[in-house]
């Protein structure tokens, strides 16, 4: 890896988003192509990530730092990357369901997901069923992640299955839950594709559920 993406890769882990926006600037005016600093650097700094997570190295305000670093230098990138005409590796919608107002787990699996390359729209908290469908319904959708961290909310999420289901758009995409007080056999039981648990997880999730047809729960 040349020097600047090392570096871009190094404050990436450590949460300087100043100095990661600062050294991204400095790697395309070097001439370095935004692709490989995405894939090179960004890409391979998140998975890191969730590598150090999983191995209890990192806990969340560490990934948060980091996806924050990383989410400020792709806003430096994406002018770039659209010129470039670079694809992202899925669409996944997101968002907490309704009734439940919580954020930051549901951010942070968004951010997670954004450091893997994917396009993510995250439609914030308190979303209503018939707001998912919309979602899917007006563009190319791969995933629907669904958060919640209330027991008393978690019967919105097969709601919104069933809420797909009825539009006729369950076919086109695959959903995945996860929060406080879901399972993997609650997963199962409303029909979703999948549950994870934590961010670095549900990355690899989605990864496994957008390159196989199969149902994939973690």
């Amino acid at each position: 890896m040349e020097p600047l993406l090392d570096e871009i890769f190094d404050g990436t882990l450590d949460g300087d988003a100043e100095y990661v926006v600062e050294t991204v600037h400095e790697a395309l005016e070097a001439g370095i192509p935004a692709r490989r600093i995405l894939d090179q650097a960004l890409i391979e700094a998140m998975a890191e990530v969730g590598e150090l997570y999983e191995e209890g190295v990192y806990f969340v305000p560490e990934m948060m730092t980091a996806a924050r670093a990383m989410q400020a230098a792709l806003a430096v990138l994406r002018p770039h990357l659209v010129k470039a005409s670079v694809q992202p590796a899925g669409r996944v919608v997101i968002g907490t369901v309704q009734d439940d107002y919580h954020d930051i787990g549901k951010n942070l699996v968004a951010m997670m997901l954004e450091g893997a390359g994917f396009e993510v729209t995250n439609l914030g908290n308190n979303v209503a069923p018939e707001r998912f469908v919309a979602a899917v319904r007006s563009g190319e959708v791969d995933v629907v992640a669904l958060s919640t961290l209330l027991v008393t909310t978690i019967s919105h999420m097969a709601a919104t299955i069933e809420a797909l289901q009825a539009a006729g758009l369950r076919h086109r995409v695959k959903v995945i839950v996860g929060g406080i007080p879901v399972t993997p056999q609650y997963a199962r039981e409303i029909g979703a594709d999948g549950y994870a648990p934590d961010a670095s997880q549900a990355v690899r999730l989605v990864q496994s559920l957008i390159h196989s047809p199969q149902l994939v729960h973690a």
